[in-house]
């Protein structure tokens, strides 16, 4: 199998958990269609309650549909009816946990089995007769009605997995129902599984598209090493932390107060933290307006080196001799920034002095066979040579050769070395601070 038709597989195999696990974004996984069987719900539930036409099956997401055109009064009488169905269903387990209890006093084990089975199926169907409850108990609140008595009830008598009970067996017993039960065991490992798989999906999905906008940014003539590296980071933590938010739904945590309490969390460290937001709004500064880049030598808030790495808060320079130098976003994007190989040609800037005694004009000649003669000097611009001032004890010549900017330390100093050794030869002197001291004797 080819690579291109592997990566194929990958991309189909992820974009299509990811659109299983997309339901849970806004809730838990999505319900059953208005027309299929309830899970979890009796044959038959007590409607003398409800309404009349009201099924008490009705799907939740339904029943909110329902319940949004009714008025406060209906509300209320809605509210009322889904708490008679709910309390009809905790007597009907409350009574079959009194008679396991007295199944256990005469050791009758085979009716323990049965009535710890019944307990778990009981159970199940409470929970999703709270789901409704609770549906209505929202729907209340919206039309104005304190449904804090009604709240309250439900939490008391709602739970999740229980285990009261007075003996081994009939520990084991309810154990083993809830473990093979469709609502108990089994639902609680294919949450785990659509958890892992939804985790396992969103990180292949987040390996996939950093690599493809890899390719992309790298396409871009135009975009530095540090935004590419920015994006791909960011594209990377972003899917999968999706990723993450939509698996803990799989498995019954609301995400919608996680998702505020993060956001909650943000602000506040956000205001504690100001001075690090200064420095993350400075690194998008420099990732967008990109004054440097990676590899580029740099003195910036009064450092000089190498720009080793960067990230949104800090930039990590490297010095000539080793130093590894963490400077503030905040700091370089407040001051002034020089870029010492930004671009791809330097101009070396010499100077030499000769004694007032020699032929300028042969001082000039050597010097400028000496400068146009080099293979690593550009011919244009062509190098400019000229007498640059009468100084105190020398008169001084500038030398000013265009380079590769790879090339411009290796020059500067080989170009020292070659001027000393030829004006050596040709006899022209390099002078050097001089002074004429007179003395005068002073009678006594």
């Amino acid at each position: 199998m080819s690579r291109c038709h592997r990566v194929s597989i990958a991309v189909a195999t992820a974009f299509a958990l990811a659109c299983f696990a997309l339901p849970a974004l806004g809730q838990a996984p999505a319900s059953p269609p208005a027309d299929a069987p309830a899970a979890a719900l009796p044959a038959a539930l007590p409607t003398t309650a409800l309404p009349a036409g009201q099924d008490p099956k009705i799907d939740p997401a339904n029943l909110r549909s329902a319940l949004r055109p009714m008025r406060r009064a209906e509300i209320e009488q809605q509210l009322e009816a889904w708490l008679g169905v709910l309390q009809a269903k905790a007597r009907e387990l409350a009574d079959t946990e009194i008679g396991r209890r007295a199944a256990e006093t005469a050791t009758n084990n085979a009716e323990v089995e049965r009535l710890s089975q019944q307990l778990v199926r009981l159970r199940a169907e409470r929970d999703a007769i709270v789901e409704r409850v609770r549906a209505v108990i929202e729907a209340a609140k919206d039309k104005g009605v304190d449904p804090a008595e009604a709240t309250q009830y439900v939490d008391s008598i709602s739970g999740g997995v229980q285990l009261e009970v007075t003996g081994l067996q009939s520990a084991w017993s309810e154990a083993r129902a809830w473990m093979f039960s469709v609502d108990g065991g089994l639902r609680l490992l294919l949450s785990i599984g659509q958890f892992l798989g939804v985790l396992i999906a969103f990180r292949i999905l987040a390996a996939i598209l950093a690599g493809l906008l890899d390719r992309a940014v790298r396409r871009l003539k135009k975009t530095s090493d540090l935004l590419r590296d920015f994006v791909v980071n960011a594209t990377r933590k972003l899917v999968s932390f999706v990723g993450i938010v939509i698996a803990l739904s799989y498995i019954g945590v609301n995400i919608a107060p996680l998702v505020a309490a993060i956001g909650a969390a943000g602000f506040i460290v956000g205001f504690a933290l100001q001075g690090t937001l200064q420095n993350f709004a400075a690194g998008i500064m420099v990732l967008i307006y990109r004054p440097y880049d990676i590899g580029d030598y740099v003195t910036a808030a009064g450092v000089s080196g190498t720009v080793a790495s960067m990230n949104l808060v800090s930039t990590s320079i490297k010095t000539p001799d080793n130093q590894l130098i963490v400077v503030p976003n905040g700091s370089i994007w407040g001051g002034v920034i020089t870029n010492v190989t930004a671009n791809p040609t330097r101009r070396l800037d010499l100077k030499f002095g000769v004694s007032y005694g020699d032929d300028l004009d042969k001082v000039k000649a050597v010097l400028t066979e000496i400068f146009t003669s080099h293979p690593k000097v550009l011919k244009d611009p062509a190098p400019v040579i000229e007498v640059h001032e009468l100084a105190d004890s020398s008169v001084n010549f500038v030398a000013r050769p265009w380079v590769k900017t790879s090339d411009y330390w290796a020059l500067h100093w080989e170009f020292h070395k070659a001027v000393k050794q030829r004006f050596d030869r040709e006899g022209i002197s390099i002078p050097f601070p001089q002074r004429d001291v007179h003395m005068y004797p002073q009678p006594v």
